[in-house]
């Protein structure tokens, strides 16, 4: 495999499998260790949009207004399960005093600044690894019953939008019809982020960058990750299910099952698990050009490879809880009356952990506590968009390159409100 350091990455969803790519990229040794196949945990299971008008954290002002009304609905875009509230609710309480106003201020300037620079990164990866059969332009549209419903709905993230300079459109009935024949007549009012792109199959996007990793000399080993063997403060191998793996170096991407190995690697981050659901839809007659989001409902519908992939809302779980599709197929009926001619017919169910911080950033940088760690999880709900760039920042940090900005917003050291 030539030169370089040993360097084992743990996790092979899309911010794993691009740290390994970008890694083995300069010339590392680069294993890639997750017991799933790349792209088969929760990297396969969203709507597939690369956001760069993703600025605003998980929790703003105007949601932490509405949580009394979610939490009644019972087709909300937020369920609790209960049982899960007394190991919850340190990581909770954070991340409620992340939505004071200033803090959303601060949190969304460094969101912004990933999302910025997101846009490169993955015109790297599709170019170099011949994804772009994949990849569709034409942005993400927010839709609304009433326009005072999309004002309300939208005002955090076109404030922020504006302070960012992300473009976007507002849209009267006759405009959103335009883009969207298919949508329903009596949907009055839209907004279009039109820099979004989004990908047919995320699952599929992230495999391409695997099967490029391992045509250049990469290695996936089908194994869990148990624990570290270190000699001083120095990991000098990972312990796996199938033997342990001498490193000169490791980068933690297990998502939201990153925090127990962070843990073992010295480092304590409240990580906690934001559990999301889709089902997959057969295609109607007339189907959506772009993914579209009701902001009457708080739920995606994305055109997708395969069907129309329907997908919505936060479940906070215990990441190893039994799945429980019921408040997802309450769905259904709404998006049927949002895309007249779809059937109410499941191809599929899905459930997936999104790994989520309590200020809404990831941790992107090397171990406080162990000189050859490098930490990459966190990315709540912008993975798939963020993937790449941390990728490529993980590969700067490791030889040493300056990544062009500062990161200091995003190590594991900081405070968390």
């Amino acid at each position: 495999m030539g030169g370089g350091q040993r360097i084992v990455v743990v996790g092979a969803g899309i911010v794993g499998t691009a740290c390994a790519f970008f890694l083995q990229r300069d010339g590392h040794q680069v294993t890639l260790v997750d017991p799933r196949e790349p792209g088969t945990g929760t990297s396969f299971g969203n709507a597939g949009v690369i956001s760069r008008g993703s600025v605003a954290p998980v929790v703003t002002p105007g949601l932490l207004r509405k949580l009394p009304a979610l939490l009644a609905d019972p087709t909300s875009p937020l369920a609790i399960r209960w049982a899960y509230l007394p190991r919850l609710l340190p990581w909770l309480l954070r991340l409620l005093l992340n939505a004071r106003p200033a803090r959303v201020e601060a949190l969304a300037a460094a969101i912004a600044a990933l999302t910025e620079r997101c846009d490169r990164a993955h015109d790297l990866v599709i170019q170099e690894c011949s994804l772009g059969e994949l990849v569709r332009t034409g942005g993400w549209l927010w839709v609304a019953r009433s326009r005072a419903t999309l004002l309300e709905a939208s005002a955090t993230n076109r404030r922020l939008w504006d302070r960012f300079g992300r473009r976007y459109e507002l849209l009267d009935a006759a405009g959103l019809h335009d883009l969207e024949p298919a949508l329903a007549p009596d949907l009055e009012a839209g907004l279009l982020i039109g820099e979004n792109r989004w990908v047919l199959d995320p699952c599929r996007y992230v495999q391409g960058i695997a099967r490029a990793f391992h045509e250049r000399g990469g290695r996936w080993l089908g194994a869990l990750a148990e624990g570290f063997a270190f000699e001083g403060p120095r990991i000098r191998a990972v312990a796996t299910t199938a033997g342990l793996l001498p490193v000169d170096g490791v980068v933690l991407a297990a998502g939201a099952f990153s925090k127990r190995l962070a843990g073992v690697g010295g480092v304590s981050v409240p990580l906690d698990a934001e559990r999301g659901y889709h089902v997959m839809l057969p295609h109607p007659a007339t189907s959506l050009r772009r993914p579209v989001y009701s902001c009457d409902h708080g739920f995606v519908m994305a055109p997708l490879e395969g069907g129309l992939r329907l997908t919505g809302g936060v479940e906070l779980a215990s990441p190893w809880a039994k799945p429980d599709h019921r408040r997802i197929r309450r769905l259904v009926p709404l998006a049927q009356r949002l895309l007249p001619g779809l059937s109410g017919e499941i191809l599929s169910e899905w459930q997936g952990c999104r790994p989520t911080l309590p200020d809404s950033l990831p941790v992107i940088g090397a171990s406080p506590t162990t000189p050859n760690l490098w930490l990459a999880f966190g990315h709540q709900h912008i993975g798939l968009t963020l993937g790449p760039l941390t990728g490529r920042l993980i590969a700067d940090l490791v030889a040493g390159r300056d990544p062009g900005f500062d990161l200091s917003p995003y190590r594991a050291e900081r405070d968390w409100v």
